[in-house]
């Protein structure tokens, strides 16, 4: 055997191969890097790892074993474990956040923040400044993304600017949750700004869903309904991928306009695609009550 089969081969950056969409082929991705880093002897990176991996139980409801991983990470930590640590603090926060449980979840995402903060961490800091935004009280919400925003601004780590576009949609959604729709629009169109120069075809439209969605609840319906037919198209044109949040939008339009034949028609595209998302039949029932009332007429 040659001395270049015994060298470990390079550590890939795993954060690149998230598939939030997929947390089990996610899973299975992040366990094969596994033996590659144990070979290495690089125990920070698999703890690191260790963290993801409950991070995909967390999405997928199993909490149980979340935390269990993350009791075995926890046992590992070093005070030289800065990196390991902040990311443990942050997933077991987001376990936390993820049962409804805020308190708890919003001292340890304080936790990560102060810890990356002195580690020059900016990307980490970040990340726990946006959760925070996520789970503390609505008042403190705006503050948590202006302080998340300000590192993101500055900072000279290209992964901490890549933030920019999520915590301009988080201070949207905060402003459009309190209906300041005139703020949500302004900051929803600097992400839509952002995404064009940075993000992915699917972040562009979430970027362009938003400002639609926060002019039909401004009133301006034919503008509203010409952005989702825009997106619609850009669905249809790849072939396969169709999105219900475009399609309940429609028909929302629609129904503002009158046209109860063409809502009706679109809840009922609707509803299939949206009862497929775990999240919105947990928290969203009320909701998805209303679309299937609406597809029936």
């Amino acid at each position: 055997m040659s001395w270049e089969a015994l060298v470990p081969p390079e550590l890939p950056d795993f954060d690149k191969l998230w598939n939030y969409g997929n947390p089990e082929a996610t899973e299975a991705m992040f366990r094969s890097l596994l033996p590659c880093a144990e070979m290495a002897g690089n125990e920070d990176y698999c703890m690191q790892l260790y963290t993801q991996i409950a991070r995909t139980y967390g999405l997928r409801g199993d909490f149980d074993k979340a935390n269990e991983i993350l009791d075995e990470v926890e046992a590992k930590l070093t005070e030289e474990s800065v990196v390991p640590r902040i990311r443990y603090l942050l997933e077991r926060g987001r376990t936390h956040n993820s049962q409804g449980e805020a308190e708890p979840a919003c001292a340890l995402f304080l936790q990560a923040w102060e810890l990356a903060c002195r580690a020059g961490e900016d990307y980490h800091a970040i990340d726990a400044a946006h959760m925070l935004a996520i789970s503390c009280p609505s008042c403190e919400q705006l503050e948590w993304n202006a302080k998340a925003m300000a590192i993101a601004e500055e900072s000279l780590d290209p992964r901490a600017r890549k933030w920019l576009g999520a915590l301009y949609n988080n201070s949207g959604m905060t402003h459009l949750d309190a209906e300041r729709y005139k703020d949500a629009l302004k900051c929803f169109e600097k992400g839509l700004e952002f995404r064009r120069d940075h993000g992915g075809k699917k972040s562009k439209r979430i970027a362009k869903w938003c400002v639609a969605h926060t002019l039909r609840r401004m009133g301006e319906i034919d503008k509203a309904l010409r952005m989702q037919r825009e997106l619609e198209m850009a669905w249809s044109d790849d072939g396969k991928d169709r999105d219900g949040f475009v399609f309940e939008e429609i028909a929302e339009c629609l129904l503002a306009q009158g046209d109860e034949a063409g809502a009706r028609e679109y809840f009922q595209k609707t509803l299939p695609l949206l009862q497929e998302i775990r999240w919105l039949k947990q928290t969203e029932t009320a909701r998805l009550e209303r679309i299937e009332k609406l597809a029936q007429g």
